[in-house]
Protein backbone atom coordinates (compact mmCIF):
# COMPACT_ATOMS: atom_id res chain seq x y z
CA UNK A 1 0.00 0.00 0.00
CA UNK A 2 0.90 3.32 -0.38
CA UNK A 3 3.30 3.41 -3.50
CA UNK A 4 3.09 6.03 -5.74
CA UNK A 5 2.78 5.19 -9.16
CA UNK A 6 2.93 7.66 -10.79
CA UNK A 7 0.22 8.22 -12.80
CA UNK A 8 1.30 11.30 -15.14
CA UNK A 9 -1.14 13.49 -13.94
CA UNK A 10 -0.71 15.76 -10.82
CA UNK A 11 -2.36 18.85 -9.13
CA UNK A 12 -3.49 20.67 -12.04
CA UNK A 13 -5.36 18.23 -13.09
CA UNK A 14 -8.71 18.97 -13.52
CA UNK A 15 -11.56 16.49 -13.21
CA UNK A 16 -11.96 16.52 -17.14
CA UNK A 17 -8.80 15.56 -17.70
CA UNK A 18 -8.89 12.68 -14.81
CA UNK A 19 -11.73 10.78 -16.67
CA UNK A 20 -10.71 11.84 -20.56
CA UNK A 21 -11.27 8.55 -22.54
CA UNK A 22 -13.49 6.97 -20.21
CA UNK A 23 -16.95 5.68 -21.05
CA UNK A 24 -19.37 5.34 -18.06
CA UNK A 25 -22.43 4.55 -20.22
CA UNK A 26 -24.60 2.31 -18.07
CA UNK A 27 -22.97 2.93 -14.76
CA UNK A 28 -25.09 4.23 -11.89
CA UNK A 29 -23.22 6.60 -9.36
CA UNK A 30 -24.45 8.20 -6.09
CA UNK A 31 -22.46 11.52 -4.96
CA UNK A 32 -23.23 12.55 -1.19
CA UNK A 33 -23.24 16.64 -1.81
CA UNK A 34 -23.72 16.65 -5.15
CA UNK A 35 -25.17 19.92 -5.66
CA UNK A 36 -22.70 22.22 -4.01
CA UNK A 37 -18.88 22.61 -4.62
CA UNK A 38 -16.62 19.23 -5.37
CA UNK A 39 -19.43 17.39 -5.29
CA UNK A 40 -21.27 19.07 -7.90
CA UNK A 41 -18.28 19.20 -9.96
CA UNK A 42 -17.67 15.45 -9.51
CA UNK A 43 -21.59 14.53 -10.16
CA UNK A 44 -21.40 16.69 -13.72
CA UNK A 45 -17.97 14.80 -14.72
CA UNK A 46 -19.40 11.45 -14.18
CA UNK A 47 -22.75 12.76 -15.75
CA UNK A 48 -20.64 13.72 -18.81
CA UNK A 49 -18.74 10.82 -18.93
CA UNK A 50 -22.33 8.82 -19.68
CA UNK A 51 -23.26 8.08 -16.10
CA UNK A 52 -26.61 8.23 -14.30
CA UNK A 53 -26.15 9.86 -11.05
CA UNK A 54 -28.08 10.49 -8.04
CA UNK A 55 -27.50 13.24 -5.30
CA UNK A 56 -28.80 12.27 -2.14
CA UNK A 57 -29.51 16.08 -0.58
CA UNK A 58 -30.35 17.68 2.86
CA UNK A 59 -31.78 20.82 1.35
CA UNK A 60 -33.62 19.53 -1.38
CA UNK A 61 -34.62 23.06 -2.49
CA UNK A 62 -31.06 24.23 -2.63
CA UNK A 63 -30.04 20.69 -4.79
CA UNK A 64 -33.13 21.28 -6.89
CA UNK A 65 -31.53 24.94 -7.87
CA UNK A 66 -28.01 24.03 -8.32
CA UNK A 67 -28.89 21.00 -10.64
CA UNK A 68 -32.08 22.73 -12.65
CA UNK A 69 -31.39 21.72 -15.85
CA UNK A 70 -28.89 18.83 -15.64
CA UNK A 71 -30.10 15.83 -17.38
CA UNK A 72 -29.25 12.57 -15.87
CA UNK A 73 -28.68 13.95 -12.41
CA UNK A 74 -31.57 12.86 -9.92
CA UNK A 75 -32.43 14.34 -6.79
CA UNK A 76 -33.35 12.39 -3.50
CA UNK A 77 -34.46 13.68 0.21
CA UNK A 78 -31.22 12.32 2.52
CA UNK A 79 -29.70 13.84 5.59
CA UNK A 80 -26.63 12.19 6.55
CA UNK A 81 -27.49 13.41 10.21
CA UNK A 82 -30.63 11.29 10.53
CA UNK A 83 -30.50 7.84 10.21
CA UNK A 84 -33.85 6.60 9.07
CA UNK A 85 -33.37 9.60 6.46
CA UNK A 86 -30.54 7.77 5.09
CA UNK A 87 -32.77 4.02 5.51
CA UNK A 88 -35.02 5.30 3.29
CA UNK A 89 -32.74 6.45 0.99
CA UNK A 90 -31.02 3.45 0.37
CA UNK A 91 -34.14 1.44 0.23
CA UNK A 92 -35.78 3.48 -2.31
CA UNK A 93 -32.22 2.84 -4.24
CA UNK A 94 -32.68 -0.94 -3.60
CA UNK A 95 -35.85 -1.23 -4.76
CA UNK A 96 -34.78 0.02 -8.26
CA UNK A 97 -33.09 -3.04 -8.49
CA UNK A 98 -30.33 -1.66 -9.90
CA UNK A 99 -26.36 -1.87 -9.99
CA UNK A 100 -24.37 0.65 -8.23
CA UNK A 101 -21.75 0.88 -10.08
CA UNK A 102 -19.90 4.45 -7.95
CA UNK A 103 -20.51 5.51 -4.46
CA UNK A 104 -18.77 8.93 -3.34
CA UNK A 105 -18.95 9.64 0.06
CA UNK A 106 -18.40 13.17 -0.27
CA UNK A 107 -20.20 15.07 1.85
CA UNK A 108 -18.84 16.65 5.35
CA UNK A 109 -18.84 19.27 7.47
CA UNK A 110 -15.56 20.96 8.57
CA UNK A 111 -14.37 22.64 12.21
CA UNK A 112 -18.31 23.66 13.21
CA UNK A 113 -19.09 24.37 16.87
CA UNK A 114 -19.93 21.69 19.16
CA UNK A 115 -23.30 20.33 18.35
CA UNK A 116 -25.10 16.73 19.12
CA UNK A 117 -27.18 14.47 17.14
CA UNK A 118 -30.40 12.96 18.88
CA UNK A 119 -28.12 9.91 19.98
CA UNK A 120 -25.83 12.19 21.66
CA UNK A 121 -22.90 11.53 18.74
CA UNK A 122 -20.77 14.74 18.24
CA UNK A 123 -22.04 16.05 14.57
CA UNK A 124 -18.47 16.22 12.54
CA UNK A 125 -17.98 12.48 13.47
CA UNK A 126 -21.17 11.28 13.29
CA UNK A 127 -22.08 13.25 9.71
CA UNK A 128 -18.62 12.79 8.25
CA UNK A 129 -17.91 8.98 9.26
CA UNK A 130 -21.46 7.43 10.93
CA UNK A 131 -23.39 8.72 8.30
CA UNK A 132 -21.33 7.54 5.52
CA UNK A 133 -20.69 4.21 7.09
CA UNK A 134 -24.30 3.46 7.36
CA UNK A 135 -25.16 4.64 3.72
CA UNK A 136 -22.09 2.49 2.49
CA UNK A 137 -23.79 -0.76 4.57
CA UNK A 138 -26.71 -0.04 3.65
CA UNK A 139 -26.40 0.09 -0.28
CA UNK A 140 -24.00 -2.83 -0.26
CA UNK A 141 -26.24 -5.30 -2.03
CA UNK A 142 -26.39 -3.10 -4.93
CA UNK A 143 -22.80 -2.49 -4.84
CA UNK A 144 -22.13 -5.83 -4.96
CA UNK A 145 -24.52 -6.37 -7.70
CA UNK A 146 -22.59 -4.45 -9.94
CA UNK A 147 -19.68 -6.88 -10.08
CA UNK A 148 -16.88 -4.15 -10.01
CA UNK A 149 -17.74 -1.29 -7.56
CA UNK A 150 -16.02 1.55 -6.40
CA UNK A 151 -16.89 3.34 -3.04
CA UNK A 152 -14.44 7.10 -2.59
CA UNK A 153 -14.33 8.50 0.65
CA UNK A 154 -13.22 12.30 0.38
CA UNK A 155 -11.23 12.78 3.15
CA UNK A 156 -8.79 15.60 4.10
CA UNK A 157 -4.90 16.49 4.54
CA UNK A 158 -6.21 17.57 8.08
CA UNK A 159 -6.13 14.13 9.06
CA UNK A 160 -3.39 14.92 10.07
CA UNK A 161 -4.62 16.83 13.31
CA UNK A 162 -5.80 13.74 15.21
CA UNK A 163 -5.89 10.12 15.14
CA UNK A 164 -9.88 8.30 15.90
CA UNK A 165 -9.66 8.87 19.39
CA UNK A 166 -11.63 5.26 20.46
CA UNK A 167 -11.99 6.26 23.92
CA UNK A 168 -13.85 9.22 23.52
CA UNK A 169 -14.80 9.87 19.96
CA UNK A 170 -17.46 12.07 20.86
CA UNK A 171 -15.48 14.29 23.24
CA UNK A 172 -17.68 13.43 26.20
CA UNK A 173 -14.60 13.45 28.66
CA UNK A 174 -12.00 15.83 26.30
CA UNK A 175 -12.72 19.39 26.04
CA UNK A 176 -14.08 20.07 22.37
CA UNK A 177 -11.44 21.27 19.24
CA UNK A 178 -13.64 22.06 15.75
CA UNK A 179 -10.39 21.29 14.38
CA UNK A 180 -9.34 18.06 16.48
CA UNK A 181 -12.96 16.91 15.70
CA UNK A 182 -12.58 17.36 11.46
CA UNK A 183 -9.15 15.57 11.95
CA UNK A 184 -10.15 12.56 13.26
CA UNK A 185 -13.67 12.52 11.03
CA UNK A 186 -11.02 12.62 7.86
CA UNK A 187 -8.91 9.54 9.68
CA UNK A 188 -11.83 7.72 10.06
CA UNK A 189 -12.92 8.44 6.27
CA UNK A 190 -9.47 6.37 5.46
CA UNK A 191 -9.31 4.09 7.70
CA UNK A 192 -13.08 3.26 6.32
CA UNK A 193 -12.16 2.96 2.96
CA UNK A 194 -9.44 0.04 4.21
CA UNK A 195 -12.45 -1.73 5.99
CA UNK A 196 -14.75 -1.40 3.15
CA UNK A 197 -11.97 -2.45 0.86
CA UNK A 198 -11.24 -5.41 2.95
CA UNK A 199 -14.82 -6.59 3.43
CA UNK A 200 -15.19 -5.93 -0.46
CA UNK A 201 -13.08 -7.01 -2.53
CA UNK A 202 -14.08 -10.96 -2.76
CA UNK A 203 -17.28 -9.33 -4.26
CA UNK A 204 -15.25 -6.76 -6.81
CA UNK A 205 -16.22 -3.67 -4.12
CA UNK A 206 -12.92 -2.01 -4.31
CA UNK A 207 -12.59 1.60 -2.09
CA UNK A 208 -10.19 4.34 -1.75
CA UNK A 209 -10.08 7.68 0.25
CA UNK A 210 -8.41 11.22 -1.36
CA UNK A 211 -7.55 14.63 -0.41
CA UNK A 212 -8.84 16.85 -3.10
CA UNK A 213 -6.69 19.65 -2.38
CA UNK A 214 -7.75 23.12 -0.28
CA UNK A 215 -10.69 24.55 -2.21
CA UNK A 216 -12.77 27.36 -1.05
CA UNK A 217 -16.30 25.91 -1.06
CA UNK A 218 -19.23 25.82 1.42
CA UNK A 219 -17.57 23.73 3.44
CA UNK A 220 -15.43 26.95 5.00
CA UNK A 221 -18.67 28.47 6.39
CA UNK A 222 -17.02 28.11 10.07
CA UNK A 223 -14.24 30.00 9.30
CA UNK A 224 -13.81 33.35 9.69
CA UNK A 225 -12.75 35.97 7.22
CA UNK A 226 -10.05 36.74 8.87
CA UNK A 227 -8.92 32.54 9.23
CA UNK A 228 -9.04 32.29 6.05
CA UNK A 229 -7.04 34.94 5.01
CA UNK A 230 -4.44 33.37 7.98
CA UNK A 231 -4.85 29.83 6.04
CA UNK A 232 -3.96 31.88 2.54
CA UNK A 233 -7.34 30.66 1.14
CA UNK A 234 -8.50 33.80 -0.02
CA UNK A 235 -6.85 37.42 -0.77
CA UNK A 236 -7.02 40.46 0.39
CA UNK A 237 -10.13 41.15 -2.01
CA UNK A 238 -11.78 38.43 -0.69
CA UNK A 239 -11.50 36.15 -3.72
CA UNK A 240 -10.42 32.40 -3.77
CA UNK A 241 -6.58 31.50 -3.79
CA UNK A 242 -5.89 29.14 -6.66
CA UNK A 243 -2.12 28.33 -5.81
CA UNK A 244 -0.61 24.66 -6.57
CA UNK A 245 2.51 25.16 -4.45
CA UNK A 246 0.61 25.91 -1.47
CA UNK A 247 -2.58 23.05 -2.23
CA UNK A 248 -4.97 25.74 -2.95
CA UNK A 249 -7.03 24.24 -5.99
CA UNK A 250 -9.72 25.45 -8.43
CA UNK A 251 -12.94 23.78 -8.03
CA UNK A 252 -12.40 21.67 -11.45
CA UNK A 253 -9.03 20.75 -9.87
CA UNK A 254 -10.25 19.78 -6.61
CA UNK A 255 -12.21 17.28 -7.97
CA UNK A 256 -9.99 15.68 -10.15
CA UNK A 257 -8.62 12.93 -7.53
CA UNK A 258 -12.65 12.05 -6.51
CA UNK A 259 -13.03 11.48 -10.42
CA UNK A 260 -10.23 9.50 -10.99
CA UNK A 261 -10.01 7.72 -7.91
CA UNK A 262 -13.75 6.31 -9.02
CA UNK A 263 -12.94 5.76 -12.46
CA UNK A 264 -9.09 5.05 -13.70
CA UNK A 265 -7.87 1.93 -14.49
CA UNK A 266 -4.93 2.57 -13.16
CA UNK A 267 -6.47 1.28 -9.67
CA UNK A 268 -8.02 -1.93 -10.94
CA UNK A 269 -6.06 -4.22 -9.08
CA UNK A 270 -5.57 -1.82 -5.87
CA UNK A 271 -7.45 -0.77 -3.00
CA UNK A 272 -7.77 0.71 0.06
CA UNK A 273 -5.16 3.52 -0.61
CA UNK A 274 -5.44 7.09 0.09
CA UNK A 275 -4.43 9.67 -2.53
CA UNK A 276 -3.38 12.76 -3.22
CA UNK A 277 -2.64 14.64 -6.89
CA UNK A 278 -4.85 12.16 -8.76
CA UNK A 279 -1.90 9.30 -7.92
CA UNK A 280 -1.20 7.05 -4.40
CA UNK A 281 0.24 9.16 -2.13
CA UNK A 282 3.33 8.63 0.45
CA UNK A 283 3.47 7.73 3.91
CA UNK A 284 4.07 10.70 6.16
CA UNK A 285 6.79 9.89 9.38
CA UNK A 286 6.19 12.13 12.54
CA UNK A 287 9.52 13.98 11.75
CA UNK A 288 8.47 15.46 8.75
CA UNK A 289 5.13 16.18 10.32
CA UNK A 290 6.46 18.20 12.87
CA UNK A 291 8.69 20.43 10.91
CA UNK A 292 7.00 21.24 8.06
CA UNK A 293 3.95 23.61 6.91
CA UNK A 294 0.21 21.47 6.75
CA UNK A 295 -0.04 22.93 3.46
CA UNK A 296 2.88 21.95 2.00
CA UNK A 297 3.02 18.18 3.46
CA UNK A 298 1.96 14.89 1.01
CA UNK A 299 1.27 11.89 2.30
CA UNK A 300 -1.16 10.20 4.68
CA UNK A 301 -0.02 9.35 8.34
CA UNK A 302 0.62 6.34 9.57
CA UNK A 303 -2.06 5.82 12.11
CA UNK A 304 -4.72 6.67 9.23
CA UNK A 305 -3.74 3.77 7.72
CA UNK A 306 -2.96 1.11 10.01
CA UNK A 307 -5.45 -2.04 9.64
CA UNK A 308 -6.29 -2.87 13.58
CA UNK A 309 -7.66 1.02 13.79
CA UNK A 310 -9.81 -0.11 10.47
CA UNK A 311 -10.87 -2.75 11.97
CA UNK A 312 -11.50 -0.97 15.48
CA UNK A 313 -13.45 1.41 14.02
CA UNK A 314 -15.94 -0.87 11.96
CA UNK A 315 -16.18 -2.39 15.46
CA UNK A 316 -17.36 0.86 16.71
CA UNK A 317 -19.58 1.89 13.68
CA UNK A 318 -21.15 -1.17 14.03
CA UNK A 319 -21.72 -0.92 17.64
CA UNK A 320 -22.77 3.53 17.44
CA UNK A 321 -25.09 2.42 14.41
CA UNK A 322 -26.38 -0.67 14.75
CA UNK A 323 -25.88 -1.67 11.20
CA UNK A 324 -24.09 -4.06 9.88
CA UNK A 325 -23.14 -5.33 6.36
CA UNK A 326 -26.18 -7.71 4.77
Amino acid sequence: MQSPLPSGFGAATTAAEAIAGIDLTGKHAIVTGGYAGLGLETARTLRDAGARVIVPARDMAKARKALEGEADIHVMPMDLADPSSIDAFAQQVLDRGEPLHLLINNAGVMACPLERDARGYERQFATNHLGHYQLTARLWPALRRANGARVISVSSRGHRYSPVVFDDPHFERRAYDPWLSYGQSKTANILFAIGVDKRGKADGIRSFSLHPGAIVTDLARYMSVDDMRKFGAIDDDGKPVVDLNAGMKSVPQGAATSVWAATSPMLNSKGGEYLEDCDIAPILDDATVEAADLRHLHGVRPYAIDPDAADALWELSELQTGVRLG
